[in-house]
Order: structure tokens, then sequence, then C-alpha cells
């Protein structure tokens, strides 16, 4: 491409008018073409890799239910970040005093519970309406 001032390259960059120099600089940016595109091969081959799929995937699930958290705990001020510590001794000190069944049973009936009110509450603004 040619500009008003000189010729400019592809990344919108001058080049020399000179003709050596010209010839230097296309050689240089052709040398900095091969080797990104073997960056790019490499990083492909090493993305295909079923361990790094796997990883990637996880990561990526890690970061939907992270997501989804946050959304919910968004109307109390919080997130998960902030709850993450407390989460972590609460599971430390029931996987130390070997409570994981009552601490499910006691999880799935606040859940319930909690279903249950936000049920009721529903079909009393309905009413309401």
């Amino acid at each position: 491409m040619h500009n008003h001032d000189g010729t400019t390259g592809l990344a919108g960059h001058k080049h020399s008018l000179d003709p050596a120099a010209r010839k230097q600089e296309l050689l240089r940016e052709g040398e900095y073409f091969r080797a990104s595109v073997v960056h790019a091969k490499a990083h492909i081959r090493h993305a295909a890799r079923p361990e790094v799929m796997l990883h990637s995937a996880i990561d990526h699930a890690t970061w939907a239910l992270r997501a989804r958290a946050d959304a919910l705990l968004k109307p109390t001020g919080t997130n998960v970040s902030v709850l993450m510590p407390y989460a972590l001794a609460v599971v430390n000190f029931v996987r130390q005093r070997r409570l994981g069944k009552p601490a499910a049973g006691a999880v799935l009936a606040v859940g319930a519970l909690g279903w249950y009110l936000n049920r009721r509450k529903v079909q009393q603004q309905k009413l309401t309406h």
C-alpha cells in the first residue's frame, strides 16, 4: 500500500524508500511471519492433546459455575471469592469430623426449605397481581 509520505507495511508502519533497506525490512518481516506460523502450529498441536483439552473443559466448566454462583449471590452484595475461604473451612471441618452424610442431609434440607419458601412466595405474588 502506498501512502502520501511513503510506503506503508501491513502492520501500518512505514517502510524505507531505499531498495536495499526495503529488502532487509521485507526479509525481517518474512522471518517474523514464518516464526509466527511455526508458533501458531505448535500452539494448535499442544491444544489438541487430550489432557490439555480436558483441562480446558474443566476450566470452562469451573468458570461457568462460578459466574452462575456470582450471579446468584449478586443481590446479597457478595461473591464466590469472598465466601470461598469460609466454605473451605467448613468443608475441611466436615471432612475431619467425618460428618459428610449429615452435612449432605442438612444441605438438602436447607435447599428443599429454600425451594418451598421461594415457591410459596411466587404463588402469593401471583394471587396479589
